[in-house]
């Protein structure tokens, strides 16, 4: 398992414990979080950077997610479920230090280490097809995006 790897495992066991225990003081989660991962300094930084994301986003993330996971209402997804996707969505859609493929990679990695042997194949489902619209919605806005004439000056 890689370093990264470790810190997005700790961050997938906070989101978990913060959604079953709302009210837990953020000096506790951050005990854990040096605790479970040594004390490293840059680890903990990147864990809570991956945590704080996905509190911050959690409404877009949760709303993509619904709108992926046709037929599934996310209060019925398994809770360990729904933060792998969580946790998976918010690298993909708002960090710039992992490829959208990477991150998904990871999530299934957690699904099959924390969930059923099904998750796995619910999770990659789901986060591929949000990939699938931010790659479309990409697409859609570079071809609506206004070329400049060939033959314009250049700003100076």
């Amino acid at each position: 398992m890689t370093r990264r790897s470790r810190g997005r495992e700790v961050a997938l066991q906070v989101l978990y414990q913060l959604e079953q225990n709302a009210g837990m003081p953020q000096t506790e989660v951050r005990r854990f979080i040096q605790r479970r991962l040594l004390n490293d300094r840059k680890l903990v930084e990147f864990t809570e950077g991956l945590i704080s994301g996905v509190k911050e986003h959690q409404p877009r993330i949760d709303a993509m997610i619904s709108e992926a996971a046709e037929n599934w209402r996310l209060d019925r997804m398994a809770a360990i479920d729904r933060n792998i996707l969580r946790l998976g969505a918010f690298e993909m859609m708002f960090a710039q230090d992992a490829p959208p493929r990477v991150a998904i990679n990871e999530a299934l990695e957690l699904a099959k280490r924390y969930s059923t042997a099904q998750s796995s194949r619910f999770v990659n489902g789901i986060l591929d097809r949000l990939f699938q619209s931010q790659t479309t919605a990409v697409g859609t806005a570079e071809a609506e995006a206004p070329e400049a004439p060939i033959d314009a000056p250049a700003a100076e």
